[in-house]
């Protein structure tokens, strides 16, 4: 059979392209290389309880907020969210001092305010360029460019005098990779906008969000094939032909979707009568973000009350570039999964620190169950210097853990197929934006790419970016 569509990946850009195409009443094939679906937003199991990977919340799921919409038209929406405190979504402590970020943009500013009554004026221009970002992102993307130009870091030390503010607005920026010398201000602006708008926990493992989409894929007529790994894109003629996979299954389509990094897919693209080589080598080149290590714990029952908000802790002011420090971790990211039957005590906490690939060179060509005593003792190290760092706002946490799992951006390489076990897909660069911002259109006519390492990652920008990719073809 030949199908219309046939979408390589099966995270979450993957995912989308799928059931808008299906719905749109394309025939449709999705191929995974893993048993599991979801990519990053997937959740695995140990000892009967579900653990989450790289979904822990997201912004902007209010009523009239674009994330909103875009679930809305996925179908969502009809999952079970929980909203964050009003008065504190997040939590930064810098030292040991604690400063609550609160939801809505006149609400931030009063609050942040309070803690810098010096800066208020400026807060008003921050949250100005957090709107503007906002609404150009959906309508202008010629001030989109613009504003992917100018320095983030540079941006907000001319903005403010209190460095200590910078360090505060930054704090909740786990979301993305801050690099002083390159961070585009909109990358930063789509990082920690909507968040401000309204913050969101599911109800649940993200599994959830992975089997609604997929049970609409189905039910629209589309097809989802797992454990079929790619090998090849044949090309004739200048255009993508067919698929081949490690097990030897072909499948025809006329028109190919990546959700794979490109540096992976042009790699499967052997022989191009399209493909030049300065183009592959500009794949080959992107630099890629930081991976993430992260603790995933799961508590003795009634230890520790839920608290409906996440944490970020840092030892000192150094928010943007503690993870290049040595001496141990910095910094760490406190999730707090929602209680299941109501309960109102934490059953599972996830840690979650930066963790560059230099850390990981020394198991780089291992594989995962493979990687020697080494890499499971800095696995523990690691683990309980982000416990003790965590105790500064849970006291005692260590004696509250029943069980404990950990993951380095190794695991991430191995399970999603994401080089260095990126957290945020390509590195965008302020200095050289055309270069490091990629299109879903390729110079295969018939072959797209979708998912986070185009323009923007995370949640919304990932949905995004997948509706745009659909859009390329629908229109």
């Amino acid at each position: 059979m030949k199908y219309d569509i046939c979408i390589i990946g099966g995270g979450f850009g993957g995912l989308i392209c799928a059931r808008q195409l299906a719905k749109a009443g394309r025939s449709v094939l999705l191929l995974e290389r893993q048993q599991q679906l979801g990519g990053c937003i997937q959740s695995y199991q140990r000892h009967g309880m579900q653990y989450d990977t790289g979904l822990h919340y997201v912004g902007g799921l209010a009523e009239g907020q674009p994330l909103n919409q875009l679930f809305t038209e996925l179908g969502l929406m009809e999952l079970p969210w929980q909203r964050l405190d009003a008065e504190g979504f997040d939590h930064v402590t810098i030292g040991n001092q604690t400063y609550q970020f609160r939801e809505g943009y006149d609400n931030f500013v009063e609050g942040m305010s309070d803690y810098f009554p010096k800066e208020k004026q400026a807060l008003k221009r921050y949250v100005e360029m957090l709107q503007k970002a906002e609404q150009v992102t959906f309508n202008n993307q010629e001030e989109a460019l613009k504003m992917m130009e100018v320095n983030a870091y540079e941006y907000l030390n001319e903005l403010f005098k209190d460095p200590l503010l910078i360090n505060v607005l930054s704090g909740t920026a786990l979301k993305t990779e801050l690099r002083r010398q390159s961070l585009p201000l909109y990358s930063f602006a789509h990082t920690t906008g909507s968040y401000i708008q309204s913050s969101w926990r599911l109800k649940g493992e993200g599994n959830l969000m992975v089997n609604k989409l997929a049970d609409d894929i189905r039910a629209m007529g589309g097809t989802i094939r797992c454990k079929q790994e790619v090998e090849e894109l044949i090309e004739q003629g200048g255009k993508i032909t067919a698929v081949r996979c490690k097990n030897g299954e072909q499948y025809e389509a006329n028109t190919f979707i990546s959700d794979v990094h490109p540096a992976i897919t042009f790699d499967w693209v052997k022989d191009s009568y399209v493909l030049k080589g300065m183009y592959r080598r500009r794949m080959k080149a992107l630099e890629n973000t930081f991976g993430i290590f992260t603790v995933s714990l799961k508590l003795k029952p009634d230890v520790l009350p839920y608290f409906n908000h996440n944490k970020y802790v840092y030892k000192k002011p150094n928010v943007w570039t503690f993870y290049e420090d040595v001496g141990g971790i910095g910094g760490v990211m406190v999730s707090c999964r929602v209680p299941e039957d109501d309960k109102k005590d934490a059953q599972q906490v996830d840690l979650l620190t930066p963790m560059p690939w230099t850390w990981c060179q020394p198991w780089k060509d291992t594989t995962i169950g493979h990687r020697g005593e080494e890499y499971l003792s800095m696995k523990e190290r690691m683990a309980n210097e982000c416990i003790k760092l965590a105790e500064r706002v849970i006291p005692g946490l260590s004696e509250m853990i029943a069980e404990q799992y950990t993951s380095t951006p190794l695991t991430y390489r191995d399970y999603t197929l994401t080089p260095e076990g990126s957290a945020y897909g390509v590195r965008k660069d302020c200095r050289s934006v055309m270069l490091t911002m990629l299109s879903p259109q390729t110079p295969i006519p018939n072959l797209l790419l979708t998912g986070q390492n185009l323009m923007l990652h995370g949640l919304e920008g990932v949905a995004m970016t997948a509706m745009n990719t659909t859009n390329i073809i629908l229109k």
